[in-house]
């Protein structure tokens, strides 16, 4: 059987050359192709060093199944997501592993209106399609060979990013922009053109060797290179990205990193401000302050199992406005229902604009009233025993298994899950205002789970 390992629940990812290389992407082109039955592909890769020899064979395999490819470059996952639509595509292919180590890539896919290709609607298929040992290369019988053209999706795109905010109402603002070297860097300087921010330039150009580290701001060792120079500078805020941006990270302007629940809460209610009727999506592991700012502005709550996959097709099926994870996925109905990393911090720039707040004034009471424990990572031997383990150490309070475990009580919440991307178990804790209960609680659970630190 062909190595088929980097196949996961969202996406392929992996090491390259032994798990991701060009044999795999050409026959993952020619799968794809043949099963959407698709004319046009539109295909980008970020800036780790395999993205052209990867692009070149997947290329290939595409072209050779019959489907004619445009080449939008070196850009984000978002910008696969709004060409894809925007060009009428029947299919986006994005070359990227995100926010893994240097040696690593892969490939996100969707099809017609960005809708992803995820383990439930095709990627197994493909994963089994891709493993025929005999896997049959060259140009389908009876197709004729697809073209290869390039398009600047560019333009249209920071066109498309600009309609979320008034750009009239923006003060000049200092903001410290790290990209991590990965590929935000070229927005942030289209988007310079038209804002009147002062960027100041932090892990700026894009370098696929990761010089300074991967681009995982999640990581509290990735944090300082930002918080530091908010220091330095006395900024307004300071913004990291992930390697292919479609995550942001804040950081107010006293330097703290701001939990991304928070800034859920935060967008929920600007849209509802707009909108009080709107639908609000949010994922199970930590739901008090965004129930809260809904019901405030009389929105609808909608509860989704996170990852991208299940949030997209809960904003088509419902109608939502705007949908958020803890894990700093923003998602909106008017870019095709997908997550952005651009879209969240032009609109928070508004509100810190608008409001003449800062986001520490922001966020702070919202944090107070609802501290949170932050997603906690673990190492364990056998995570269904320690999921039954919790749930029956926890057993009187109110259960929910949308997405792992959630317990309730009456001051005092917790969300226990197994990652779909990660051999880790994943733990979240809030309270209702008690810091202190949080600490004891979350010290508690941690005994319970055991394993190591991730």
């Amino acid at each position: 059987m062909f190595n088929t390992k980097a196949f996961k629940a969202y996406d392929l990812r992996g090491i390259y050359p032994t798990e991701v290389n060009e044999e795999l992407a050409y026959r993952v082109g020619h799968v794809f192709a043949t099963m959407f039955k698709a004319k046009t592909v539109v295909v980008g890769n970020d800036i780790r060093l395999t993205g052209r020899k990867l692009f070149q064979a997947l290329s290939d395999g595409l072209r050779d199944a019959g489907a004619s490819v445009i080449d939008i470059g070196q850009c984000g996952t978002e910008m696969i997501y709004f060409a894809t639509a925007h060009l009428h595509a029947d299919g986006g292919i994005m070359i990227t592993a995100s926010h893994n180590p240097a040696d690593y890539n892969g490939m996100k896919l969707v099809t017609q209106g960005a809708r992803p290709v995820s383990a439930d609607t095709g990627l197994k298929d493909i994963e089994r399609q891709v493993a025929v040992e005999s896997f049959a290369h060259g140009q389908v019988a009876g197709t004729k060979h697809g073209t290869l053209t390039t398009q600047n999706i560019m333009p249209a795109y920071i066109e498309h990013l600009l309609t979320y905010i008034d750009v009239s109402k923006l003060r000049p603002l200092k903001i410290v922009v790290n990209p991590g070297n990965g590929g935000a860097g070229a927005v942030l300087n289209e988007l310079a053109k038209h804002l009147p921010f002062t960027f100041v330039k932090v892990n700026f150009e894009p370098d696929g060797r990761f010089p300074n580290g991967v681009p995982n701001p999640l990581l509290p060792n990735n944090r300082e290179a930002t918080a530091s120079k908010v220091r330095a500078e006395k900024a307004d805020l300071g913004i990291a990205w992930d390697g292919d941006f479609d995550r942001c990270f804040f950081f107010d302007e006293k330097a703290e990193f701001i939990e991304g629940y928070y800034i859920v809460g935060l967008l929920a209610a600007s849209f509802l401000q707009k909108d009080g009727h709107s639908k609000i999506m949010y994922d199970p592991r930590l739901v008090w302050n965004t129930e809260d700012i809904i019901a405030r502005y009389k929105g609808t709550p909608v509860r989704c199992k996170s990852g991208h996959a299940f949030m997209k097709e809960c904003m088509r099926k419902q109608g939502i406005v705007y949908g958020g994870e803890m894990s700093s996925h923003h998602y909106f109905r008017s870019f095709t229902n997908c997550d952005s990393g651009m879209i969240p911090w032009l609109l928070v720039t508004e509100l810190i604009s608008t409001t003449g707040k800062t986001l520490h004034e922001m966020v702070a009471a919202r944090e107070a009233m609802y501290p949170c424990s932050g997603e906690i990572n673990r190492k364990v031997a056998d995570a269904k025993a320690v999921l039954a383990a919790v749930e029956s150490q926890y057993h009187d309070g109110t259960v929910d298994k949308l997405d792992g475990l959630s317990v309730a009580y009456d001051k005092w919440r917790f969300n226990l899950r197994v990652s779909n991307t990660e051999p880790v178990i994943r733990l979240n804790v809030e309270t209702k205002g008690d810091k202190a209960l949080l600490a004891q609680k979350t010290k508690e659970l941690l005994t319970t789970i055991g394993g190591e630190e991730a």
